[in-house]
């Protein structure tokens, strides 16, 4: 097992303040010492707080990390501590030591900036069920856990939603754990698409994760049905496994894997 050592770091949180309104934490900088690299994350819900400014406000994260990439982190750190406004301003540096930085800065993100959730705009619903990536899970009944923001340049749509998998048959794609995005199953041919099943022969609710295929056989009605489901891992040190057509229920369709958390 590789051990990552941690890193020197510092980071300061963006504010903003515009006047007659309660101040805004509206973002967190962590810089990399030692890489010299700045990791940023503003929020995306401008229009909620700061509708006047908005368009302006939006244009913000990019523009940091333009000049991060250009200079370095450590002189954008100064630059900013420099010349931001009494509008939009950073903190004093906090000093840590940190192994994951995107990991670390979601954290951050997460514990103090706490935007506005944005049903289906910025965040999506995280159900507390367990989907399994090898077997079935056990008897659960979904419920809603809470509202968890995703990253920038994810699509959200309603009919999305989050479910964490476990185990790892359908490693390297998804590692156990993980928490994955689906949405809602859509019409059309599921061939080779990594779905979330719910069987339902036995009489309770498992779910589990796996890649979709099936054979057809043609009908007395000139039409054709389902003849076998097969569900196959995407990890070649588990088997694939088969369920009849009515045995299961396709309850989404998978998006990605969300970032993990330090």
């Amino acid at each position: 097992m590789e051990v990552v050592s941690a890193r020197e770091a510092e980071f300061a949180y963006l504010e903003v303040a515009l006047p007659g309104r309660v101040k805004e934490v509206a973002g967190v900088l962590l810089l990399d010492v030692e890489g010299d690299v700045l990791h940023l994350r503003l929020r995306r819900d401008w229009e909620s707080f700061a509708a006047g400014e908005a368009d302006v406000l939006s244009l913000l994260e990019d523009d940091i990390a333009s000049k991060s990439r250009e200079w370095g982190g450590k002189r954008v750190f100064e630059f900013l501590e420099d010349h931001l406004s009494h509008t939009v301003r950073i903190t004093e540096r906090e000093k840590t030591r940190v192994a994951n930085f995107p990991a670390r800065l979601s954290r951050l993100y997460r514990e103090r900036v706490a935007p506005t959730v944005m049903e289906y705009r910025t965040h999506l619903p995280l159900y507390n069920a367990r989907a399994a990536a090898g077997g079935l899970s056990e008897e659960q009944t979904p419920e809603l856990e809470k509202w968890v923001e995703v990253p920038e340049g994810v699509p959200v749509a309603k009919g999305m939603f989050i479910v964490t998998v476990e185990g790892r048959s359908m490693e390297p794609l998804i590692p156990d754990g993980s928490r994955c995005i689906f949405r809602e199953p859509r019409g059309g041919s599921r061939q080779g698409k990594i779905l979330l099943v719910e069987r339902i022969a036995s009489g309770v609710s498992e779910l589990t994760v796996k890649v979709y295929s099936s054979e057809k056989r043609a009908t007395n009605e000139e039409g054709w049905e389902h003849k076998l489901v097969r569900m196959t891992p995407l990890n070649p040190e588990f088997e694939p496994w088969e369920l009849e057509p009515d045995e299961f229920l396709v309850r989404g369709e998978f998006v990605a894997v969300l970032p993990g958390e330090e």
